[in-house]
């Protein structure tokens, strides 16, 4: 067994310093250092994001950072270009600027007094993105990383589109960076030029919504950033990482199967959060594991990582269906390499008669049709849960009853699934334009209907993203629907469920107009990804987290996390209400209040496409005795069948005066979306 517990070595905080990149410009970084790395040099771990070091990450970057420290690491916590305290503007995701940056960042650091030279990145979401991206241009220095939540693929696969459908997640996730962009650095650190820098973000970072959707197939745009382009140009170990309830489960399984350096996957129940933070549960000591893979390759100590199977991940055993789990009960398994020879696929049928059968149970052909309610997605839950409310898929009975569905007999035995289930539709459809949403659940003896998995294509992607085709109505197409990854146990007596809906709102947007989609039977097959068993999974055993210091905060105003439903039947129009406020919190080692307030409003009128909208808001504030800034951003989204149409807005206030604003007018054409 391997001792996970925590080094203990004295770390002292550097709560700011500044890296120079070649042309002028300084990026903001926070650094922990063991206290003697000055005369005892110490490999350097970089996390390099733009959510502002100084206050809104401030406790969970203190969750991991000290740890590294402690474990004899320099551990260097940076705020992109435009971001934090940082000089410059953000303008987008991902650009050029952003990576070439991180490259000037990793030499520094690599060129410092208490650094060995040896480099490592760690970051979850943008910062697992841009680890991935720096790696593939090969810094000599940067000898591993870690990626947690994250994508290989930025089109196909992430929080703008889902198989060619756009996501309800890409408006929300706009008007995050949208609030987050309009902030100042702080002048406690930057001095008398933070009014200057805050100006030039406001003027200059943007409207992202616009750029994104004018982007809606796989192009150049999507292409840059996703290494999925070339696996083979990443030559650094990686560990890649995420969690059953996140958006970005299926990248762990696409690069432990394509990268070819070594590698490992590690998937929990966890949603878009570090797993020592991880929920739903069980959390594990995450930065224990970490620290192991960076003593291997940073340090070349014999850790025992690597002899760890290529793939673990927790297998979910059965749960009744909420939109909030605490905990999910399963097991450890794991995999020796992917694709696993212990997992072998097995095809069922959709018959005629609505049941999944074997091959040789299909009888006669049949059409079956199907035109879904606008209200199917309303209990969808996020694309990419946070676990800050209700955000994960209630019972799928609400949402069946406007879907075509296929159910199999009660299982005789418990069936394990891991990996990604694959629909191979044959159908029509009587729109060019049109979407399938596919779901597999766990349907137990009572009816109950737990989401397992999910999938979404929209159908005139059905042989490219980059070049789509528009459908020939009443024509018979084929189509390869791969729902996402997942590991669960579906107990005997259980019975499996396949629905079909022709859309999936808010989750993702509808198509242009309502579509009625024939399904042609059996010729429709699901393909099942069926686990045998393992002794070796019983010696899969991770420590439960420890506790950590981290600042000491004050909730100075309540939080408030929910998620509502409004249906008001006499107008027939309904509503998805998302509340995700934090409240105002009090960071007491910087005397400074933060609040982070962000509603969205998802809606729709009876049958009426041209009625769909989404609209967040955001207020963003920070306070120091006289020093009192606040942001507030609108972002409105509309369609009719040839455009979207979005309105934003931006108002900035100092000490409670209004000292900027900006609104954005935009018509994107929808190009078969």
């Amino acid at each position: 067994m391997v001792d996970n517990s925590f080094p203990r070595v004295s770390v002292r905080s550097i709560e700011h310093i500044t890296i120079p990149m070649s042309d002028g410009v300084h990026l903001a970084a926070r650094l922990w250092l063991p206290e003697d790395a000055e005369h005892r040099p110490v490999p350097a771990i970089l996390e390099y994001i733009p959510y502002r070091k100084r206050d809104f990450t401030r406790t969970r970057d203190e969750s991991l950072h000290p740890v590294f420290a402690a474990g004899g690491y320099a551990s260097v916590r940076v705020d992109l270009r435009g971001s934090g305290d940082s000089d410059g503007v953000l303008t987008d995701e991902y650009l050029q600027q952003e990576l070439d940056d991180g490259v000037e960042v990793i030499e520094w650091l690599a060129a410092q007094s208490w650094c060995s030279g040896e480099v490592g990145m760690i970051g979850i979401s943008w910062g697992g993105f841009n680890g991935l991206q720096i790696a593939a241009m090969q810094p000599p220095a940067l000898k591993a990383i870690v990626t947690v939540c994250s994508t290989d693929d930025r089109y196909a696969d992430d929080v703008h589109y889902m198989g060619g459908c756009l996501l309800g997640d890409n408006l929300s996730w706009a008007s995050v960076m949208f609030a987050f962009n309009s902030l100042p650095p702080d002048p406690a650190l930057v001095g008398d030029r933070w009014r200057d820098l805050w100006m030039e973000r406001l003027e200059g970072s943007g409207l992202w919504l616009d750029q994104w959707l004018r982007h809606p197939h796989q192009d150049a745009y999507w292409r840059h950033g996703s290494i999925c382009e070339d696996y083979a140009a990443i030559r650094c170990p990686v560990m890649a990482v995420s969690g059953w309830a996140d958006g970005y489960t299926n990248a762990v399984f696409r690069m432990i199967e394509h990268l070819q350096v070594p590698r490992q996957g590690l998937v929990g129940p966890w949603s878009h959060k570090y797993p020592h933070q991880g929920v739903p549960g069980p959390a594990i000591a995450f930065q224990q594991e970490v620290l192991r893979w960076w003593d291997h390759w940073l340090k070349g100590r014999d850790t025992g990582i690597m002899e760890e199977p290529m793939l673990r991940a927790w297998m979910q055993d059965s749960a009744v269906p909420s939109p909030q789990y605490r905990r999910r009960p399963g097991r450890w398994v794991g995999e020796e390499r992917w694709p696993s020879p212990n997992v072998k696929q097995t095809a069922l049928c959709l018959n005629g008669d609505r049941r999944l059968v074997p091959d040789d149970g299909a009888v006669g052909e049949s059409v079956l049709t199907i035109q879904s309610p606008l209200s199917i997605g309303l209990f969808a839950g996020k694309w990419c849960s946070y676990a800050t409310g209700p955000d994960q898929p209630y019972d799928q009975r609400e949402e069946d009853g406007g879907a075509l569905v296929f159910e199999s007999e009660p299982l005789e035995a418990p069936l394990a699934l891991l990996g990604a289930p694959v629909l191979e539709l044959a159908f029509s459809a009587n729109r060019p334009v049109a979407t399938a949403a596919v779901r597999l659940s766990d349907v137990a003896p009572d009816d109950k209907a737990t989401r397992t998995t999910y999938g979404l294509l929209n159908l005139t992607h059905r042989d490219s993203h980059a070049e789509p085709e528009a459908l020939t109505p009443g024509q018979v197409h084929r189509a390869r629907i791969q729902l996402n990854d997942l590991g669960h146990v579906f107990p005997a007596g259980h019975r499996l469920r396949l629905a079909i809906s022709t859309s999936y709102w808010p989750l993702a947007w509808p198509p242009p107009e309502p579509v009625r989609l024939a399904v042609h039977t059996p010729a429709s097959r699901l393909q099942l990804p069926v686990r045998g068993t393992r002794e070796a999974d019983a010696r899969i055993a991770f420590a439960p987290p420890e506790a950590v210091l981290v600042a000491r905060t004050t909730q100075v105003v309540g939080s408030e996390h929910r998620w509502v439903v409004h249906r008001d039947l006499e107008s027939d129009f309904s509503t998805l209400e998302v509340i995700k406020n934090e409240g105002t919190l009090r960071i007491e080692d910087i005397d400074l209040e933060i609040t982070d307030d962000t509603r969205e409003y998802y809606s729709f009128v009876g049958e009426d496409f041209d009625s769909v909208g989404g609209e967040v808001r955001a207020v963003r504030r920070l306070c120091r005795g006289g020093w009192d800034v606040e942001t507030r951003t609108r972002t409105v989204m509309t369609s009719d069948r040839e455009y979207f149409h979005v309105h934003a807005e931006l108002d900035a206030f100092e000490n409670g005066r209004r000292v900027h604003s900006r609104n954005w007018l935009r018509r994107i054409p929808r190009k078969l979306l």
